[in-house]
């Protein structure tokens, strides 16, 4: 263990992918039960995302799912990865959060991003649309508001049970959304680590321009990113092959399929375009043997000066999963 690596957090966000032969409600299962597995492994928190009408992806409701999540463990912090803003009224949200801060008191984190539906007609379905997504820094204030009791644009009226609760939020981001965070004076959240200039330069100005505030009162950067840890660097490999493909078939075709086994993709015959989205979806994923990965991972969390590392891998084989896990946690002196 590097004193690098032994110094930085570590956590674990599930996208609630679908997998061949496991259809979404499993999927959703699958997403509590790593929740535990997680949490033994004695990583920091454990958060979920939120798409609407994603082929391949499951966790539509994330309140909902983080309830399911909390509920079934004990100890670990858990969030959301985040709540798109853009798609909700802040005083719902705050509302939301609010209940399960009191369920589950000391350990609920508030992840907010500022993506809106990926198609016209899913913005359609949620009553929104791309300008919305321009007035995150407004719904992001009006939210923070509700929980503070500050919001006095609607007069008389109360955000229960949330007002008045310490409910840590953070800002994900990318590119602008550091600016965001800054202003409000909030933890960032950025990746992934493959885009590492472009990471690195959006922490630049988040540091600069951070405000400090009751939330906080310096500068937090969470990088988010794949690594996958095994006992051979073409094994760690095999756990990235089931989400390069399916990135691969999502920008030729149009939608996520469940992710399907690595020697199933790694039988098949790709177009030209497709094999070249494939190698270019495998390139660059912190990944490999344990000294592979921690030599990798010192650099990222040296380069990034990152507090926490947010770990977001997805691959079809849930047991080779767990062992990434196992063996990264190991690396991370986690539960020390």
């Amino acid at each position: 263990m590097s004193s690098v690596t032994a110094s930085t957090r570590f956590s674990f966000l599930d996208r609630s992918r679908t997998r061949e032969g496991h259809d979404a409600p499993q999927a959703l299962r699958d997403t509590v039960a790593l929740a535990r597995e997680v949490e033994s492994l004695g990583y920091h928190r454990f958060w979920v995302s939120e798409h609407h009408s994603v082929p391949g992806v499951a966790g539509s409701a994330p309140t909902v799912l983080a309830a399911a999540v909390a509920a079934a463990t004990s100890a670990i912090r858990v969030g959301t990865g985040g709540v798109m803003l853009p798609n909700h009224r802040p005083l719902v949200v705050a509302e939301q959060f609010g209940v399960l801060a009191s369920l589950f008191p000391g350990r609920i984190d508030m992840g907010l991003g500022r993506s809106v539906g990926f198609t016209d007609g899913i913005r359609r379905a949620l009553g929104h649309d791309l300008r919305d997504a321009e007035d995150f820094p407004g719904r992001l204030t009006e939210l923070l508001g509700w929980i503070d009791g500050t919001q006095r644009a609607h007069p008389q009226v109360h955000a229960r049970p949330a007002e008045g609760l310490r409910i840590p939020a953070y800002v994900l981001a990318v590119g602008e959304g550091a600016a965001v965070a800054a202003a409000a004076g909030l933890p960032l959240v950025i990746g992934d680590l493959r885009g590492r200039e472009k990471v690195l330069r959006a922490i630049e100005v988040y540091r600069r321009d951070f405000r400090p505030s009751a939330r906080a009162e310096r500068p937090e950067v969470i990088v988010s990113g794949t690594v996958a840890v095994a006992g051979s660097e073409e094994a760690a490999r095999r756990l990235l092959v089931p989400e390069a493909w399916a990135m691969a078939y999502s920008r030729t075709r149009g939608s996520f399929p469940p992710l399907a086994p690595a020697e199933e993709i790694e039988s098949r015959t790709m177009t030209a375009k497709e094999r070249e989205l494939y190698e270019r979806g495998l390139d660059g994923h912190i990944h490999g043997t344990e000294d592979q990965v921690t030599e990798q991972l010192e650099q990222a969390i040296k380069e990034t000066g990152a507090d926490e590392v947010l770990v977001t891998t997805s691959t079809y084989d849930r047991e080779a999963l767990v062992d990434s896990l196992r063996r990264l946690a190991g690396i991370a002196g986690q539960g020390r």
